[in-house]
């Protein structure tokens, strides 16, 4: 099972990315997936989440209205659009999947490597 991140970078305040998580070994057809963001300095938080079944999503606080999370099945994978970045945005992001839905629960049984994400003018 693995699963690999992608999509960050450098972009100015109030900027757009989209990361990707590409899963291999299990489909988030019945696995659920969230993404997860440490910055330097501080613990892992939880960002989102969505249900094997996109029927149930949860975001942090400080992302909803601004961040979107979604799934492709036929892709396989797991996205987070990110819309009107903040400085304090900057963090790795990593996406993580399990066969049950966890939430903000950090215990998912699988994890990708994480991507950079840096929000600076």
């Amino acid at each position: 099972v693995q699963l690999q991140a992608s999509g960050g970078g450098l972009v100015q305040p109030g900027g757009s990315l989209r990361l990707s998580c590409a899963a291999s070994g299990f489909t988030f057809r019945i696995y659920a997936g969230a993404w997860f963001r440490q910055a330097p300095g501080k613990e892992r938080e939880f960002v989102a989440a969505i249900s094997w079944n996109g029927g149930t999503i949860d975001y942090a606080d400080s992302v909803r209205g601004r961040f979107t999370i979604s799934s492709d099945n036929a892709k396989n994978t797991v996205s987070l659009q990110m819309n009107s970045l903040k400085p304090e945005d900057t963090a790795v992001y990593y996406c993580a999947g399990d066969r049950l839905y966890r939430a903000g629960r950090s215990n998912y049984n699988y994890w990708g490597q994480g991507t950079q994400v840096t929000v600076s003018s």
